[in-house]
């Protein structure tokens, strides 16, 4: 396609410049929805079994792709054993490092992978080894890439997407959210409170859960 790799756009200084935050949430938004149709839409369910940067391809107009199914497999009833590991180490749920089982929930947390490395522009390895509630929100976002917060909107969906991809990421399999369930919130991200430069500089991942949780309270409520 056009543009080529996400992993090789993100790779390039230039490319990845042009890769604006309504861009990448877009992109993270339209792999969401191919999963999501690979695992609700088709019957039986497929599973990719290899999600990485280097195989979503992007188009002229920046929409994404899910491309080389090489070692996809249908997701069959009391089928989802299989001998061999597959897929691109730091892109697998740590399950399958003991667990041969393979399901969607191991696609959900690669997912998750994508999402936080086309938001901090290069893979989030160094983020997750020194992964705690008090990293700054600011950290995470790629630094090649200004974050305009009075734009509120655009703030909202990018926060939108760290928050998601926690999830997605949780070492608890059953805790993930499934893909559908992703796509969702992606497509209608929570309206969180306007916050000043500074409140921004200082917000951590722990706060920043804190705020849409009394947010969702206080929606709740009215």
């Amino acid at each position: 396609m056009e543009r080529g790799t996400l992993g090789a756009t993100l790779r390039s200084e230039e490319r990845a410049m042009d890769l604006d935050w309504i861009k990448r949430v877009s992109i993270i938004q339209d792999i969401a929805q191919a999963l999501s149709y690979l695992h609700h839409d088709c019957a039986p369910p497929i599973i990719h079994r290899d999600i990485t940067s280097n195989n979503i391809l992007l188009d002229e107009e920046y929409k994404a792709c899910v491309s080389d199914f090489g070692i996809s497999r249908l997701l069959k009833p009391n089928s989802s054993h299989w001998s061999l590991l597959a897929g691109t180490y730091g892109y697998m749920a740590p399950e399958l490092a003991y667990v041969m089982e393979v399901t969607e929930k191991c696609e959900v947390y690669s997912f998750g992978i994508v999402a936080l490395e086309v938001i901090h522009g290069t893979h989030p390895g160094d983020l997750l080894s020194n992964f705690s509630s008090s990293m700054l929100v600011k950290d995470i976002l790629d630094p090649r890439l200004p974050l305009h917060i009075a734009d509120q909107v655009i703030t909202n969906q990018v926060l939108s997407v760290i928050l998601v991809a926690m999830q997605c990421i949780n070492n608890d399999p059953q805790a993930r959210p499934t893909m559908q369930q992703v796509s969702q919130m992606l497509s209608s991200p929570k309206s969180l409170p306007a916050s000043n430069n500074y409140s921004f500089q200082a917000l951590t991942l722990d706060h920043l859960i804190n705020i849409v949780q009394v947010h969702i309270d206080d929606q709740a409520h009215e």
